[in-house]
């Protein structure tokens, strides 16, 4: 496995310097691929640069990204507009009587979409945040729920994209037979360990059991005392909207909502497309894209039906909330074409290489988490770690007879990780932009959780491999 050593590692440690020293995402990302690709091509870096740009934009997965993406923002800014979303939060409201309840209710929320990530982060971000703002709970806590119900729900139940990907890979390694990588899958969910800890952390937190960490503490009470210099505008965020915050992340969409649809908002016109829209996702083989197509079709024609716009105004507001969505995509991005450089570079193998010869019987699933998740907070790639690591863990666990299930849960659960904690992960940046915060404040704000859920993972794994070898 070629790889550059060491200097592998001088792109992410940019990034990341860079973000915790500037606080911006998109910039910190552009400096450090640019500083990977002097590292990789020297003096011819700059094409280097653009081609991997071009590469990148001309990828199938990236444009099902931003299409999936870009038509969540149409869908949101669709259901703000008709009142749907603000009746959905009316009606929240109701059962709800406490800022505890209120995350309980989103945690709960973000439990029963399980599909996709992509599809758990936008849709729970945007039904609960008019509840969450009602109780004064910070844009920044409302994120780190919503992105603690993403990845490791996904990664939890054996009907979402994140499963059908690795019993793929699980197949193709050979750990499972043809047709068999599900079973595989499903029998390895105990020992995914960090998606179960990251998720039951959150109504500890939620409850006050776990008190608010770091600067999550500085963002609750900025919340609660009303102060709208939180740690969102302090990290470079544009203004106000009436009782809301806004960051670079998330254009205001509600100031101009039609007064007929504010005169009495009807619950339906929520409900019916994101019920359209889960439903689809699912009858197309949980294709995300598919599903958010239809449901955005689907509101434009009730909303036209009723005359709650007239079609400039529906057609106007699609464009709007798809451009919304472009900060975030231009992370996304960015990040790929990061990825493209620590790839160049061998990074993942430099890591895994760097650590193969620790991974005895009892120390493997600790050791493969640890350095794995390194990775994958360092570089963004989730399920391209998979890929990578899958063939080289399951021949390793194979031979030196370490129980299978608890060799791939190490695995998937330092995909999970990276997906939770990476600054500029698709998860989080969505999580964030969903939720009205920074992706930088959100990042700061959940990164003690999800270490906190890191360690108490490595210490199952060090036990586990301990009493299991």
């Amino acid at each position: 496995m070629e790889h550059y050593g060491v200097i592998s590692l001088i792109p992410a440690l940019s990034v990341l310097v860079l973000a915790l020293v500037t606080k911006r995402t998109l910039e910190a990302l552009i400096g450090g691929t640019l500083v990977g690709f002097v590292i990789w091509k020297k003096d011819d870096f700059f094409s280097g640069f653009s081609d991997a740009a071009l590469k990148v934009m001309g990828d199938p997965t990236i444009g099902w990204i931003i299409l999936v993406c870009g038509l969540f923002g149409s869908l949101i800014a669709l259901l703000v507009k008709s009142g749907g979303a603000l009746a959905f939060g009316s009606f929240i409201v109701r059962f709800v009587k406490s800022r505890r309840s209120a995350l309980f209710a989103t945690w709960i929320l973000g439990l029963v979409i399980f599909i996709d990530d992509y599809l758990n982060a936008l849709t729970v971000s945007s039904a609960m945040k008019k509840v969450t703002d009602r109780f004064k709970i910070s844009r920044e806590m409302l994120a780190y729920v919503v992105d603690s119900t993403a990845a490791p729900v996904c990664v939890l139940l054996p009907f979402s994209t994140w499963a059908i990907f690795v019993a793929g890979l699980l197949e193709s390694t050979g750990a499972s037979g043809q047709g068999e990588g599900l079973s595989l899958y499903v029998s390895t969910i105990p020992c995914m360990i960090y998606a179960w800890v990251a998720v039951l952390l959150v109504p500890l937190v939620s409850l006050g059991v776990i008190p608010n960490l770091g600067q999550m503490k500085k963002a609750e009470l900025n919340a609660l005392n009303g102060n709208p210099d939180n740690l969102t505008e302090s990290l470079q965020s544009g203004g106000l909207d009436q009782d809301l915050h806004f960051s670079d992340g998330e254009v205001p969409l509600s100031g101009d909502i039609a007064s007929k649809a504010l005169e009495c908002p009807k619950l339906y016109n929520f409900l019916i497309p994101i019920a359209v829209l889960i439903f689809f996702t699912v009858y197309f083989d949980i294709d995300a894209f598919k599903g958010v197509l239809i449901a955005t079709t689907v509101a434009i024609i009730l909303f036209a039906v009723q005359k709650l716009m007239s079609l400039n105004e529906l057609f106007d507001t699609c464009i709007s909330g798809f451009t919304t969505m472009i900060p975030p995509l231009a992370i996304v991005v960015t990040s790929f074409m990061l990825k493209e450089v620590n790839d160049g570079l061998g990074l993942t193998n430099y890591i895994i290489e760097t650590v193969k010869p620790f991974m005895g019987p009892a120390l493997l699933p600790a050791v493969a988490f640890v350095s794995l998740s390194l990775v994958t907070f360092a570089t963004g790639s989730f399920w391209g770690v998979y890929a990578v690591a899958l063939p080289i863990v399951v021949p390793l666990a194979q031979s030196i007879g370490v129980s299978m299930p608890l060799a791939i849960g190490a695995v998937i659960s330092a995909g999970a990780f990276g997906s939770h904690a990476c600054f500029y992960g698709d998860a989080t940046v969505l999580s964030a932009t969903g939720s009205g915060c920074s992706p930088m404040a959100h990042a700061l704000t959940q990164l003690p959780y999800a270490v906190l859920s890191a360690g108490l993972t490595t210490l199952f794994f060090i036990i586990a491999g301990v009493v299991m070898s």
